[in-house]
């Protein structure tokens, strides 16, 4: 296997551009911030950005973990790329990454300044400083699972030459981790219960929603229990199909949690008598 490095101080925007990197190079896989990422998707690890103090992203970049190492190392082994990538804010910083993963020392260490421009990194420092916002090299809906409930944007990006074979489509996602909130984020549970009531009152049908929990799980998202009496003459099943599919749009889009199930249960019938 060859390694090769990308060392540049944070927020100069190495894994924005560490996917083209990749391409241009012909390289198979990459370590960055404590994933391991090939062909657009995480194969294993867990993200340094995820973690709620900068001393515990630092440990998980550098996977100081056992049990984290262990796992990108069997992930590395059951790949087995001719070539990886690993990204650092140092020079020393990917030699000691190389080393926790039992990879070869780089044969070759790309600074950030070889492949961006002055106004490349003073606009992506500003970014960082401004905002607080990072970028994962990979797609959203990939990333969306370890960061259940943060703000996450898809970005995409074009990338080609003469002819449509040449262009390429990469796929990131921009997140803002804990330790860089200005302020405390909070969803309350109300606010899933409130999406709830608003499903049955839009969807028809309801007579009474008796329970609502909301159970999150920070490894596999959001575990939502509906408890539900409908109208006499209302159609069952697509009444509850129609309430599960719309609590589950409207919560991952309105709180970004990563929700794993929305199981709704019918416990009775009653006569609505109309108004007169």
């Amino acid at each position: 296997m060859k390694t090769i490095g990308l060392s540049g101080k944070s927020g100069t925007g190495k894994s924005y551009n560490a996917m083209e990197l990749c391409g241009q190079m012909h390289i198979d896989a990459m370590i960055d911030d404590g994933l391991l990422i090939s062909e657009n998707r995480i194969l294993e690890g867990v993200s340094a950005k995820k973690q709620t103090t900068k001393i515990g992203a630092v440990k998980t970049a550098l996977f100081m973990d056992d049990d984290h190492r262990d796992k990108v190392v069997r992930a590395i082994a059951r790949k087995a790329p001719q070539s990886l990538l690993i990204l650092g804010t140092s020079d020393d910083m990917i030699r000691q990454i190389a080393r926790r993963l039992n990879v070869p020392l780089p044969a070759r260490i790309i600074q950030i300044e070889d492949i961006t421009t002055t106004d490349d990194r003073i606009k992506a420092r500003k970014l960082r400083s401004e905002s607080g916002t990072h970028v994962i090299p990979a797609p959203t809906f990939q990333v969306k699972r370890q960061f259940s409930g943060y703000f996450l944007d898809p970005m995409k990006r074009l990338k080609g030459g003469a002819g449509i074979s040449r262009t390429v489509t990469t796929e990131k996602t921009v997140v803002r981790p804990t330790y860089s909130y200005m302020g405390e984020y909070i969803i309350s549970d109300k606010v899933v219960t409130d999406i709830v009531h608003h499903m049955a009152r839009i969807t028809g049908g309801v007579a009474n929603v008796l329970w609502v929990t909301a159970n999150n799980d920070s490894e596999s998202g959001l575990f939502i229990r509906i408890i539900l009496q409908l109208e006499y003459g209302a159609k069952i099943k697509k009444t509850a199909f129609a309430i599960q599919r719309g609590v589950f749009d409207a919560v991952e889009y309105m709180t970004n949690f990563n929700v794993r199930a929305v199981d709704v249960e019918i416990r009775g019938i009653k006569r609505v008598q109309s108004a007169r």
